[in-house]
C-alpha cells in the first residue's frame, strides 16, 4: 500500500469517525437561521437567508440539502488541504500528528452536530480571504469579510483574526517576526486597507441593533412561530438572538466569562488537545527562534474564546480555536518552505503528550445541543480507534512511496 493512499484514508478515517459520532439533521435553531432576510427590512444574519430564498424554495428539505452542500464542501477542503500539507511537507510526524488531533477535535464533532449553523460558510469564505491577502489583493479580502459579517457578525471573532494573522505574516520582511513590524507605516496601510469595510460593517450591525433591533421583535417572532416547521419556543430563542443589542447580551453574560474560559470542564478537555497543536506548530515550523509568530499565534487562535462574554453556548464556542490553528497551520505553510535536510525528532514526552490529546479528542463525551448523546459507547469507540494507530504506525514507519 502507497503512502500517499494510506495518509488520504487515515486523514479519512478519523473526519469519518468524529463526524459519525454526532452528525444528524439541522436542528431547528439553524432552520430558522435560514429562514430569515431582509423581508423586514434590514436585520443582522439575514443575508444568507435572503440570497438562499432567490435560488430554492424555503422549506426543511431544501435546507437540509444546501446544509449538507456547504458541510461536505468545507469537510473536502479541510481533507484537501490535510492531506496536500502533509505531502508538501514530506510526512512529516509533527503534521501528521497535527491534523490527526485537528480531525477527531471537537469542532469537527460540533460541525457535524450543528449542521446548517452559519459559521460553517464564515470559515469557507475564510479560505479564499487567505488566499487573496497572500496574493496582496486586500480589497478583494476585504469585500469577501464585509460578505462573511452579513452573513454572520460572528465574522468577526473568526475570520478577522485569521486574516490579521495572515496579513501579518506574509507581509512581514524580517525574520524573526518582530511585533515593531505591526507598528510600521506599510503594514499599517495594508492593515487599514483591508478592516476598514469589515470594521465599519460590524460598527453598522451594532449601533443598528442598539438602537432599532428591539423594534423587531415581535414582528420576527410572529414569523418564526408561523413557520409549521419552528416551534413556539425556538421563535422565542431565535428572535432574541436577532434583536437583543450586543451590549444587553454582554452585561447578561460578562459574569461568567472567567469561569469558561479558566475553570470549566472545557479548559481541560480541550485545552489540552490546544496545547498540542500549538506544540506541534511550533515543533514543524521550527519556531524556537520565532518566538513572536507563536506568540501572535497562541493570541489569534484563543480570540474566539472572547466570545464567551456575550454568548452562553459554551462547548461550541471552546471548539473554534482548532479551526482556528488548522487555517493558521496553512498560513504559517505558505509562508515557510519546509527544510527536508532537517531531521525530525519525536521525544517521549511529545509522544505522552499526544497520547493524552487523542484519549481527550476521542473518548470525552461532548456535551452536546438539544440534550443529545453521542452516539459510540466507550467500548465502540476503544474498538473504532484502534485501527487508527496501526495506520500512524505504518506512516511512521519507512516504506517507499
Amino acid at each position: 500500500m502507497s503512502k500517499k493512499f494510506l495518509l488520504v484514508f487515515t486523514y479519512l478515517y478519523a473526519l469519518v469517525f468524529s463526524v459519525a459520532k454526532t452528525a444528524r439533521f439541522p436542528n431547528k435553531w439553524s432552520e430558522s437561521h435560514w429562514m430569515m432576510d431582509y423581508r423586514f427590512g434590514f436585520i443582522k444574519r439575514g443575508l444568507g437567508g435572503e440570497i438562499f430564498g432567490w435560488f430554492f424554495r424555503k422549506d426543511e428539505s431544501s435546507i437540509f440539502i444546501l446544509s449538507a452542500v456547504i458541510l461536505i464542501l468545507l469537510y473536502a477542503f479541510i481533507i484537501g488541504i490535510a492531506v496536500r500539507e502533509t505531502i508538501k511537507r514530506d510526512k512529516s510526524i509533527y503534521t501528521v500528528l497535527f491534523f490527526i488531533i485537528f480531525l477527531l477535535s471537537q469542532y469537527i464533532i460540533f460541525s457535524a452536530h450543528l449542521i446548517g449553523y452559519l459559521d460553517h460558510i464564515v470559515f469557507l469564505l475564510t479560505l479564499p480571504v487567505i488566499d487573496f491577502i497572500r496574493r496582496k489583493k486586500l480589497f478583494l479580502a476585504s469585500l469577501i469579510a464585509v460578505f462573511s459579517t452579513f452573513i454572520h457578525e460572528i465574522t468577526f471573532f473568526l475570520m478577522l483574526p485569521v486574516s490579521i494573522f495572515a496579513l501579518l505574516v506574509f507581509e512581514s520582511q524580517t525574520q524573526p517576526f518582530s511585533f515593531k513590524n505591526i507598528f510600521s507605516v506599510e503594514i499599517m496601510k495594508k492593515m487599514v486597507l483591508f478592516l476598514a469595510l469589515p470594521i465599519s460593517a460590524i460598527a453598522f450591525i451594532s449601533l443598528f441593533h442598539e438602537h432599532d433591533g428591539k423594534n423587531y421583535a415581535s414582528t420576527v417572532f410572529n414569523y418564526l412561530k408561523s413557520i409549521p416547521f419552528i416551534p413556539e419556543k425556538v421563535a422565542g430563542s431565535v428572535t432574541g438572538g436577532y434583536t437583543q443589542s450586543f451590549s444587553l447580551s454582554f452585561q447578561e453574560q460578562r459574569e461568567h466569562f472567567i469561569q469558561r474560559v479558566f475553570i470549566s470542564k472545557a479548559t481541560i478537555f480541550y485545552g489540552i488537545p490546544m496545547l498540542f497543536l500549538l506544540w506541534m506548530v511550533f515543533k514543524e515550523f521550527r519556531l524556537k527562534k520565532n518566538i513572536g509568530i507563536l506568540i501572535l499565534l497562541a493570541v489569534v487562535s484563543s480570540s474566539p474564546l472572547l466570545l464567551h462574554s456575550i454568548a452562553y453556548d459554551t462547548y461550541r464556542i471552546w471548539a473554534f480555536p482548532f479551526m482556528i490553528l488548522f487555517l493558521c497551520f496553512v498560513v504559517l505553510s505558505l509562508k515557510f518552505k519546509f527544510n527536508k535536510a532537517e531531521p525530525e525528532k519525536h521525544s517521549a514526552a511529545e509522544t505522552i503528550f499526544f497520547i493524552i490529546s487523542f484519549l481527550l479528542v476521542s473518548f470525552v463525551p461532548n456535551v452536546l445541543f438539544d440534550r443529545e448523546t453521542e452516539r459510540f459507547s466507550l467500548p465502540a469507540k476503544l474498538i473504532l480507534v484502534m485501527p487508527l494507530f496501526l495506520m500512524l504506525y505504518l506512516l511512521k514507519r519507512p516504506q517507499s512511496v
